[in-house]
């Protein structure tokens, strides 16, 4: 289910959209669907490299496979 959004652009942002858009004869919504979609890829690799950057630092622990089974109680299975 598609839900409706409002956000703001800058006018040449939006003259650059629609020229694409006409170009290639597809909506305004449609193009940037299909950005935001593409951008994720992107937003994986931040994500990515945050978490790496946070075990390098000690912010977050990372623990073995034998301590989650023994944390999980699984160490006699």
């Amino acid at each position: 289910m598609k839900k409706s959004i409002n956000i703001r652009m800058d006018e040449n942002t939006l003259a650059e959209l629609d020229r694409y858009g006409s170009l290639l004869e597809r909506t305004r919504t449609y193009l940037i669907e299909k950005a935001v979609t593409t951008y994720f890829d992107t937003l994986d690799e931040i994500v990515s490299d945050k978490r790496i950057d946070d075990v390098k630092s000690g912010r977050t622990h990372v623990m073995s496979l034998e301590e989650v089974a023994e944390k999980l109680e699984l160490a006699n299975v």
